[in-house]
């Protein structure tokens, strides 16, 4: 059950996802965390919303399933300046992650010929677990009890995203300093990125149908407007100032120097602002963060600095 396709543009972008699911035998498994998006519309969508600029020469998606997604990126990669006769650069390709061994097979039939032209490849394993290719940007409709780990996976590498979450999630990663939303999600997030929901997904979109509304959300990477010594320690001592978020900043520090590793974190009360210390983690700009982070690295001796 090939494609029937040349290697064309055309022949990628518009199969049914309907029918690509009949084709793979398989139905998606809510118990692994599968649901497959099936609207056309939105599938058509998503991959617009790379940045203009995006370099597609080597897209990754994770969790292909019956190929839906991995149709439209083809038609990416496929189409792409790059791979034209006679360019020097490398034909451009993508390359899906797929932990279900079943649909693994299914994308390697049903898109035979993409991967006889050197456009696709397929890797079968959690996105957890394997090593990642060289990707030059990620497109994906994530596993939802995992997104949050995948994303963290991702975000370091410092490439445009475009990623499938739960609604709420979603508003976490782009929630700003004060709104009720805003965590250590945000900041970690928005450390490595710009972060911004493109598009709101009804669950109707998807079968079978998960029990929360959905968000695509583009990641612009980009350097931060502040400076950490130690990114490592800058993101655990967040996560610790979070454990606290309804204590202020003074007795959050305090209280959590076993989680970001602080051997005297009275020292960097001491030291710090006595208006950044009434506040409390929830008010606090990344930037704030980082400075109180730096100050906490040069006077509560961090653990392993």
């Amino acid at each position: 059950m090939t494609d029937s396709s040349t290697g064309a543009g055309a022949a990628y972008g518009d199969r049914d996802p309907d029918a690509l699911a009949r084709r793979a035998g398989e139905r998606a498994n809510p118990d692994r965390d599968q649901h497959f998006l099936v609207d056309d519309r939105v599938l058509d969508r998503i991959p617009a919303y790379l940045p203009d600029d995006a370099d597609a020469s080597h897209l990754l998606e994770i969790g292909g399933g019956a190929g839906a997604l991995t149709d439209r990126l083809l038609a990416v990669v496929a189409g792409d300046g790059s791979a034209d006769s006679g360019s020097d650069a490398s034909p451009s390709r993508l390359s899906v992650i797929e932990r279900d061994g079943a649909f693994a097979d299914f994308l390697r039939e049903e898109f035979a010929t993409a991967i006889d032209d050197g456009l696709l490849g397929v890797i079968e394993g959690d996105a957890l677990d394997v090593d990642l290719p060289e990707f030059t940007a990620c497109v994906a409709n994530l596993p939802y009890g995992v997104s949050s780990e995948i994303a963290f996976r991702l975000l370091p590498a410092k490439k445009p995203l475009v990623l499938m979450f739960q609604a709420e999630f979603a508003d976490r990663m782009v929630a700003s300093a004060g709104e009720s939303e805003y965590g250590r999600l945000s900041v970690s997030a928005q450390h490595y990125a710009d972060v911004e929901i493109v598009e709101r997904v009804p669950k109707e979109a998807f079968d079978p149908q998960p029990a929360v509304e959905s968000a695509v959300v583009r990641c612009t990477p980009r350097d931060p407007d502040y400076e950490v010594g130690d990114e490592a320690f800058f993101l655990r001592f967040v996560k610790a100032l979070f454990t606290q978020r309804r204590k202020t900043v003074r007795n959050a520090v305090r209280n959590t120097g076993h989680i970001s590793g602080l051997d005297d974190p009275d020292a960097v009360v001491d030291a710090a602002d006595e208006d950044l210390l009434r506040r409390r983690p929830g008010d606090l700009e990344p930037s704030a963060f980082a400075a109180l982070a730096e100050l906490a690295r040069e006077r509560g001796s961090p653990t392993g600095v």
